[in-house]
């Protein structure tokens, strides 16, 4: 019978493939030719979604530490922080790149235009930042996953066929809930900034196109697509990103995880680096 979870497994497949092939494209860009800030972005972005499918729930990987007899309890914690990781950084990555397609076409006139070439400069700062960040950050979470148990007297809450989170008080609880949560909301905040500001910049060069009777070569230009397809990323990884965090969060006050909801919520995580490398074909 085709479960939910051959759902799944069809939906890492083809995730990882696509990811792959695009992975590839970029290492060959980046190696052949004088690649564009926006390629590095690119490239790290699919290579953070292929570990994030990897490491997520039950797949792949956690079959991998079970043929090298990893303990449950290192493996659980491994694939968790791991994931967690990957989650943080394919949000951090993605609101990069939202900013730096932001500055591309903003006007020379503008405040946002002297950052253009400092940009290019430090990216390679930003994405040791990031992955320091993210590293950090999530540095927490190996003390609160452990190996799932079917004793109820521990509280574990399941959070995949083999892990649980660990018991932790309220106070804990609240805390790492505010400070992720705050992190969320401030990348969020910033990748909706720069796609209105993007919108408003492709409005009004629209409107001066049609103005100078020129709205084909508009339609032309490699900036416009490129801006419509990150403008895409950002929203479609906006919304799954409040479905997920709505799941994630009352889940988590509650201390319970409906199996079926846990089923709809991997999903719903793999839905974003799955669509990404199909949207990202339009801007090469």
């Amino acid at each position: 019978m085709f479960s939910i979870k051959n759902v799944l497994y069809f939906q890492a497949g083809f995730g990882v493939l696509a990811n792959m092939f695009l992975v590839c494209f970029y290492i060959y860009i980046i190696l052949g030719h004088r690649p564009k800030p926006t390629d590095l972005i690119s490239c790290q972005l699919t290579f953070v979604h292929i570990i994030m499918f990897l490491t997520g729930g039950d797949i792949w990987l956690t079959d991998f530490f079970e043929l090298l007899n990893i303990e449950n309890d290192i493996k659980c914690k491994a694939t968790f922080y791991i994931s967690r990781v990957m989650r943080g950084l394919s949000m951090c990555t993605t609101c990069l790149l939202s900013v730096y397609q932001a500055v591309t076409i903003c006007p020379s006139t503008t405040l946002l235009a002297k950052f253009k070439h400092k940009l290019k400069k430090y990216m390679i700062y930003a994405f040791l930042c990031m992955w320091s960040f993210n590293l950090s950050f999530n540095s927490n979470r190996i003390f609160f996953v452990g190996a799932y148990t079917n004793a109820s007297e521990t509280q574990q809450m399941k959070a995949t066929k083999y892990c649980s989170l660990l018991p932790m008080n309220n106070i804990i609880r609240g805390l790492i809930l505010t400070v992720t949560t705050s992190r969320d909301v401030f990348l969020i905040g910033v990748m909706l900034t720069t796609s209105t500001y993007m919108v408003i910049i492709l409005s009004r060069h629209q409107r001066q196109c049609k103005h100078l009777h020129s709205i084909s070569h508009m339609r032309a230009s490699p900036e416009k697509r490129a801006t419509q397809t990150i403008l895409l990323l950002v929203f479609f990884f906006v919304a799954m990103y409040w479905v997920d965090f709505i799941i994630s969060t009352t889940s988590f006050l509650l201390w319970r995880y409906d199996p079926v909801i846990l089923t709809i919520q991997k999903f719903v995580m793999n839905a974003y680096p799955t669509i990404t490398p199909l949207v990202q074909f339009t801007i090469n």
